[in-house]
């Protein structure tokens, strides 16, 4: 729950940070002078901030993935009997919607 609580806040943030850039632009693209670097600059910051809060999500979802790995890699080489027999009752059942269609 966690996660999915942490990936709602992100696409949140994002979403605000994509506001305020599209924001910035608009109000660039009639500024001049020093106006328009400020602007430029805040937009700047904001994507840079941005990059960084989808480099930690990424680094988040690699060690969740990491870990699930770990734990079906562990949990195979315990039982595995149990895990060629849930291999083929996969496999016969996509066989049976294969030959379906």
């Amino acid at each position: 729950m966690d996660n999915a609580v942490d990936r709602s806040k992100l696409m949140a943030d994002l979403k605000v940070v994509l506001d305020d850039v599209e924001a910035l632009l608009r109000q660039a693209a009639s500024a001049t002078g020093q106006q328009a670097a400020e602007l430029r600059e805040r937009a700047a910051e904001n994507l840079h901030r941005a990059k960084l809060r989808l480099q930690e999500a990424q680094a988040a979802v690699g060690e969740t993935t990491r870990a699930a790995v770990r734990a079906t890699d562990d949990w195979v080489h315990q039982h595995p009997w149990s895990a060629i027999g849930i291999g083929a009752g996969i496999g016969f059942l996509i066989g049976l919607l294969v030959a379906r269609r």
